[in-house]
Order: C-alpha cells, then structure tokens, then sequence
C-alpha cells in the first residue's frame, strides 16, 4: 500500500484532487492530509507526522496542487521498486548533481537536469517540461524535486525537524536515502500538472544556510558520467557567486563573506571577488 502523504495549506484536500488521486493510482492507498492551513508545522514536521501515522509500504509525498495525467501511476511506481531493491526514492523531476556550494536542485547546466511535468508558469501559460531522457525511462539522480516524492519504507529515516519552514525538504530527504545507500531515481512514466511556482526568497536563503551546515559534509553528489571534475569545479564557483551575491541582497552580508573566502580559494583570480567586495562595502 501507498501512503501519500500531504501537508495542506487548506483545512481539507482539494476535492478535485482528491477524485484524481482514487480514479489515477491504480493501486491500494491510504491518503494521510496534514491540515496546515494555520502554519502549525513546518513542512519537516508535517511529513513526519504523516510518516507516525503511515501504515504504507511506500510514502508519498506531493504538493497539494497537481493533477496526475497517468493512469495506474501507483502501479507505476510499485514496478520501478520491484525492479531495483536499491532504490530508495522516486521523483519527477531531478539533476545528476548537487554541488557543496549551497544551491537549488536546479542550479546546474542543462544536460544535467531531468524533467518531466507540466508546469503552470502564471494564470496563463503551461509548459511541458521534459529534458534529459535518453533511452531509459527511468534514470538515477543526485536529488529530486519536492512537487512528487515517493520513498520507500525505511523506519530509520526521518526528515531533519532542525531545518524549519517549507524550503530544502526535498534535498533533504534525497540526501537521507543517499545516506542510507539508496538509488534516488526520476521516471519518464508519471506526468502530473503543477500548478505553481517556487519561491526563491530570504527565508529560502536562510534555510539553505542550515541545510549546509547540517548536509554540506555529504557534499557534492554526482552521478557517474555525469560531469568532469573540471566541470563541477566550474559549477561550484558559479553556484557559490550566486549564492554570495544573493546573501548580500538579502542583508545576509556577515554570511556571505565565509563562502567568499572558499570562492578564493577555488579560483583566486576571478573579476568576482572584486565585485563582492563593492557589494559588501555598500
């Protein structure tokens, strides 16, 4: 059985969802909604409320604002976890890497990143979202993507409850299956809608800010084949411009100024480094 695992931000489940979810799956299931609506939990201590009150094989977690296209999507999974003992943890939407520099899933080049979704962009535009596939409909990632997660039992594994509000939870449970030696993987074989957006904002920094200090010594992640040292050097350097020039913005500047210096020490001669200090001295 399925335990899908939802933290709402609404007292109850959308009914439209609710209907898609039992005409979709295919499978046995039990649909555990967290009510959140008055931001009782953190999204780490709702997942793990939801998790206590699992009786599933398998948990669930997705975004209470999607709409699944396939049909017997829960069959689906339940083969893909038949078919490797070693994966742990199922997505949608993932990348080959993660770098130590403090980052979004997405924050890598291109031929890295792997998709398959529609995506809402605003009221009015809907893109398919589909890249990386090659021969495999199902290919092994660094992470995933928070919107569609689907774990397998493990009752050693919880989410971090030190990491609060509602960012960096899908990281944080890729890592956790990465720590426990599981295959994270992305299948071709679920399309689902995703209604919204991410927000990247200053409570997303200071967020990230804790998952490196919790996470940052499992890191980076690559995937075999998946980029050259050189490569991932180079991503490191831009991940972390990024990331110092993003503190800054937010009045995050004594945060910044420790991952500067390890941009020094990457790569000493940079145009850079004389631009984060103009931007400290502001």
């Amino acid at each position: 059985m399925i335990s899908i695992i939802i933290c709402s931000r609404t007292p109850e489940l959308s009914p439209a969802l609710s209907l898609n979810i039992e005409e979709t799956i295919g499978c046995a299931y039990e649909l555990i909604v967290i009510d959140n609506s008055d931001n009782t939990y953190s999204i780490f201590e709702a997942y793990n409320l939801g998790i206590q009150k699992s009786k599933g094989d398998f948990w669930c977690f997705m975004h209470d604002d999607i709409l699944f296209y396939t049909s017997n999507w829960g069959l689906e999974l339940l083969k893909i976890f038949e078919s490797d003992i070693n994966i742990g943890l199922i997505g949608v939407a993932g990348t080959k890497i993660k770098t130590k520099m403090p980052s979004a899933w997405w924050d890598c080049p291109e031929d890295q990143k792997i998709i398959n979704i529609k995506q809402h962009i605003n009221n009015e535009t809907v893109e398919n979202w589909k890249q990386g596939w090659k021969d495999n409909p199902i290919e092994q990632v660094a992470v995933i993507d928070g919107v569609f997660m689907v774990a397998k039992r493990d009752n050693a594994i919880m989410l971090d409850t030190r990491l609060k509000g509602f960012h960096n939870y899908d990281l944080c449970l890729s890592l956790l299956y990465q720590q426990n030696k599981y295959k994270v993987v992305v299948t071709q074989n679920i399309l689902l809608e995703h209604f919204s957006l991410g927000t990247i904002n200053k409570s997303w920094f200071e967020s990230t800010l804790q998952f490196d200090v919790l996470f940052r010594s499992f890191l980076p992640i690559k995937i075999e084949n998946s980029l050259s040292a050189k490569q991932l050097k180079i991503q490191e350097f831009k991940n972390g411009m990024r990331f110092c020039t993003n503190l800054v913005h937010y009045n995050l500047k004594s945060k910044a100024i420790p991952y500067w210096v390890q941009l020094l020490f990457l790569k000493p001669i940079s145009k850079f480094h004389l631009k984060f200090l103009k931007l400290l001295i502001k």
